[in-house]
């Protein structure tokens, strides 16, 4: 094929499905176990982190609510509880809880009115309370930011967009250790799972909310 990447999916995938009336934020892992420089899973993702950080103040500003997600393993059970996953990806050992590697990344300190979903496998949907408790509260929308954008992130907006919330992912507020996987990642949900929007993007649209 001769002709560019992005004229070649619009053809098929160029559609937007906007935001809802009803968001919440959703901020996937971040976990320090990706700002650690000591540990195999450090991936230089601070820029993400400090984005997040501002579309949680928007969030929150706009009285839009917060969540946030944790990989946590038990102490003493080899990872049972994560099943092929705690098998699969080795460096999920540094999740098992008490680790300072499983603990939130330094700057994002949990607020009382923020909820924690706890999880042993990629997608903050799976094997959680997330789905029905966004559709208790009435919300039509996620917003997603997180880490990392090939795994847990994506997980989520396929999972997201299954259970019938309009999904928009914040493309500067994920992360990835390497920019190839990161870049393809979102390319790739923005073609079929969600709305890749930037920063700037989702701050108008927060901004808007709380007017």
């Amino acid at each position: 094929m001769t002709e560019d990447l992005g004229e070649n999916y619009s053809k098929a995938y160029g559609n937007s499905v906007g935001f809802g009336k009803r968001p919440a934020l959703v901020m996937i892992d971040f976990a320090e176990a990706y700002f650690d420089r000591d540990c195999e899973l450090y991936a230089g993702v601070e820029d993400a982190l400090a984005s997040a950080l501002r579309v949680r103040e928007a969030a929150h500003a706009a009285g839009v609510p917060v969540i946030l997600t944790e990989v946590a393993y038990q102490p003493g059970l080899g990872g049972c509880d994560g099943g092929r996953f705690y098998e699969k990806a080795l460096p999920l050992k540094n999740f098992v809880r008490g680790k300072k590697t499983a603990g939130f990344a330094k700057g994002l300190t949990p607020r009382e009115d923020e909820l924690i979903v706890t999880k042993q496998y990629p997608s903050a949907f799976f094997g959680t309370s997330l789905a029905s408790t966004l559709t208790a509260a009435g919300h039509d929308s996620v917003i997603l930011t997180g880490l990392t954008t090939s795994g847990c992130v994506r997980a989520s907006c396929v999972d997201a967009m299954s259970y019938g919330f309009r999904t928009t992912v914040v493309a500067e507020a994920c992360g990835d250790r390497h920019p190839a996987p990161h870049e393809a990642n979102l390319f790739d949900m923005n073609a079929k799972y969600a709305d890749v929007v930037s920063e700037a993007a989702i701050l108008d649209y927060l901004a808007g909310l709380k007017a």
